[in-house]
């Protein structure tokens, strides 16, 4: 599963790190990651003069991201709950991987971990098939299986409106303030045989039995074109500890 998150779940781009870093106002020296996974998001935010300190529960995804990320990146094997902070941090992030978190207690957990005026950051977004035909083939050939691969919001917030969670949460929390989402447009273009790897790694299909996770990938790569436009637009969420700049 490690391997497969790192060959077909896609990078974060530049301007991520230039959007956390114009609404903190500074730089940061000491940046915590939730979740790192195999380290897409890590390799943008490990710039020299930051240290990076990225935790994650499974050792074959910390194992794999060893493999990709610079010398001032400290690895931490643990889930976030289990985290006891020693020190504080200018930036927390989660890069697709907050809804994991236990909500009892998320926030205040979160600014435990941060200095006072420091940042919180999630972000992350469905990728989806940009051709409404192909997305509606693809639909018909999952129902058999899967109703939905989407993951729905853990605080039940519509898609229509207009913030969405975590910044619902973070909105409500008397730990953060100036809380904004900030939309990053993406636009991308992978083989037929790379976006079914790609939903390999999404949740959902995890979910299913190994026999069906097989006749599912089978069922849409016999309805996909040789090659897919996606739409994977990032959607961040940004926040600030009360407490001072």
């Amino acid at each position: 599963m490690a391997e497969a998150y790192e060959r077909f779940r896609p990078g974060y781009p530049v301007e991520l790190f230039d959007t956390v870093v114009a609404y903190a106002g500074q730089p940061f020296r000491t940046v915590l990651e939730i979740g790192a996974g195999t380290g897409k998001a890590t390799r943008v935010f490990a710039r020299p003069g930051i240290t990076v300190t990225a935790t994650e529960p499974d050792a074959a995804m910390l194992a794999e991201l060893r493999k990709h990320v610079p010398a001032n990146v400290k690895t931490v094997r643990a889930a976030f709950e289990d985290l006891r902070p020693s020190e504080t941090y200018g930036l927390v992030y989660a890069a697709a991987s907050l809804h994991w978190t236990n909500p009892e207690g998320r926030w205040s957990r979160m600014a435990a971990l941060l200095e006072p005026g420091g940042v919180v950051a999630s972000f992350g977004g469905p990728m989806q098939l940009a051709d409404p035909a192909v997305g509606e083939a693809v639909r018909a050939a999952r129902a058999p299986f899967l109703e939905s691969d989407e993951v729905p919001s853990p605080d039940g917030t519509p898609q229509e409106h207009a913030m969405q969670w975590p910044g619902t949460e973070l909105r409500r929390s008397e730990w953060f303030a100036d809380v904004q989402q900030l939309v990053i447009e993406r636009r991308l273009t992978m083989s037929a045989r790379d976006y079914v790897g790609y939903l390999s790694t999404v949740s959902a299909y995890l979910e299913l039995p190994p026999s069906k996770q097989e006749q599912v990938y089978a069922a849409i790569m016999r309805v996909l074109p040789e090659t897919v436009e996606i739409t994977a637009d990032i959607v961040a969420h940004l926040a600030r500890r009360r407490g001072g700049r």
